[in-house]
């Protein structure tokens, strides 16, 4: 048997007992990280090759320090981004949305769509959309100075620096001088609620920006923040995406009525079957 599966294995088992969720996951990410290989590619290191560094690895994810600050990587729809300490770890449930974004302005008869993302973090958000509707301007937002150097890192090594412009600002004030152009708006925002704070899992309590988590009492500020946003940088007829978390999806058509001039209010679940995020549309002119 190969040596390294079978230490993987013995991973494996320390960090289900340690209460990782994906134990088998993570521990051969952990496996081809210290190897410089591919997770497929796990079966060709020799017995030879084993590096005990592995075994440190393994030691810090299961204290829960997240998988993605071991490896220094996150994988999003097709790219690779760079994360660490002090930005947001990109979640899969985030690329359902971005397929929606992706879709809807692809479907949309304008040339240049001009999209901005709101509290972009790493810029897996903005840079894929980049990377997917090819003549699209994307302006990314970011609040905390730190998440803001790892977008516009990303943004550099992803090689979309002419695409992607980064703005470090508060989500509900910045760019102002794209009111009223905006073709999408999208949004990740801060929305697990005050009260909730020990259930969190450590790896999200612990090592992500709390800039990024904590929204109020019922986790809406942010949200409810957009409404205006929203309001503010649509064209009319133009779409917003935003996040939100279980149970939130109700409260949606309540924060975007149609006596605001929104239109089309529709939650998206996730892959569990869960509403993951609200769309909508800013009405016409002559709505």
């Amino acid at each position: 048997m190969n040596f390294l599966l079978d230490e993987i294995a013995r991973a494996t088992q320390r960090l289900a007992e340690a209460g990782i969720s994906s134990p088998r996951t993570d521990a051969e990410e952990l496996a081809a990280f210290v190897h410089g290989v591919r997770r497929d590619s796990l079966h060709t290191v020799s017995d030879a090759e084993f590096d005990a560094l592995y075994w440190e690895c393994v030691a810090r994810r299961e204290v829960r320090e997240p998988l993605q600050h071991i490896t220094g990587r996150a994988y999003f729809r097709y790219l690779e981004l760079q994360v660490g300490p002090g930005v947001f770890v990109p979640r899969p449930e985030t690329e359902i949305m971005v397929d929606w974004a992706i879709t809807t302005l692809h479907a949309m008869d304008v040339a240049d769509p001009l999209v901005v993302d709101l509290g972009t973090g790493s810029g897996a958000i903005a840079i894929s959309i980049a990377q997917e509707v090819p003549r699209s301007r994307v302006h990314a937002v970011e609040l905390d100075p730190k998440a803001a150097e790892w977008a516009r890192h990303n943004v550099e090594t992803t090689g979309h620096a002419g695409r992607v412009t980064v703005h470090l600002g508060d989500m509900h004030s910045a760019v102002p001088e794209l009111n009223g152009r905006a073709d999408l708006v999208i949004s990740n925002p801060p929305y697990v609620p005050s009260a909730e704070r020990d259930q969190v899992p450590p790896e999200v309590r612990q090592y992500d920006p709390q800039l990024a988590l904590w929204s109020g009492q019922d986790g809406l500020d942010a949200v409810r923040g957009l409404t205006t946003t929203g309001a503010r940088l649509l064209r009319p007829g133009g779409h917003m995406a935003i996040e939100h978390g279980d149970g939130q999806g109700i409260e949606m058509p309540r924060l975007f009525p149609e006596s605001a001039g929104w239109r089309d209010v529709v939650n998206h679940k996730d892959l569990a079957r869960r509403d993951r995020f609200v769309v909508m549309r800013r009405a016409e002119s002559e709505d």
